[in-house]
């Protein structure tokens, strides 16, 4: 199955297989770099997607990963998880973390581990979708399977 992946999703496909996560990557026709393209594409509704974002806190990287419905407050996630201030990374800066560029974060398989935050919003939906690596590539889980598969921590990104 993964065989006619890009190489990224090839890596995203290995890591949500060792998590147990057996929903497939999606190729979509065209690029889907935001939440409302994705969920345009896919017919579901944009809270349904998980947005995979890069932050720089505490002069490390931080994936945030919130609903297609929510904008990340940083200022009052910075003060709810006791952290120094958070602001967007660079492009260059996602790349270098995930190893994937924006548009197309997914929430794993990335060169090292990545401290993580997940919307408790994402939990509102029985299936969530998220990037497969690059534009182009999406998969579903659960909102259970996503928190395994990251680590992360459940709090509130708005």
């Amino acid at each position: 199955m993964s065989a006619h992946l890009p190489a990224r999703s090839r890596l995203v496909h290995d890591a949500i297989r060792t998590a147990g996560i057996e929903g497939d990557i999606v190729v979509l026709p065209d690029a889907a770099s935001t939440a409302v393209l994705a969920a345009q594409a896919l017919g579901v509704e944009v809270g349904a997607i998980a947005n995979s974002l890069v932050f720089q806190c505490d002069g490390t990287p931080l994936l945030v990963m919130t609903s297609g419905a929510h904008r990340v407050d940083t200022a009052a996630l910075a003060a709810r998880i006791g952290r120094g201030r958070i602001t967007r990374a660079t492009p260059e800066q996602v790349r270098e973390a995930t190893g994937q560029a924006i548009g197309g974060v997914a929430p794993a398989g990335h060169p090292a581990p990545l401290e993580t935050l997940v919307d408790e919003h994402l939990a509102t939906y029985p299936e969530i979708w998220a990037a497969g690596g690059t534009p182009h590539t999406v998969f579903p889980m659960t909102f259970t399977q996503l928190v395994a598969l990251t680590g992360g921590r459940v709090v509130a990104v708005d």
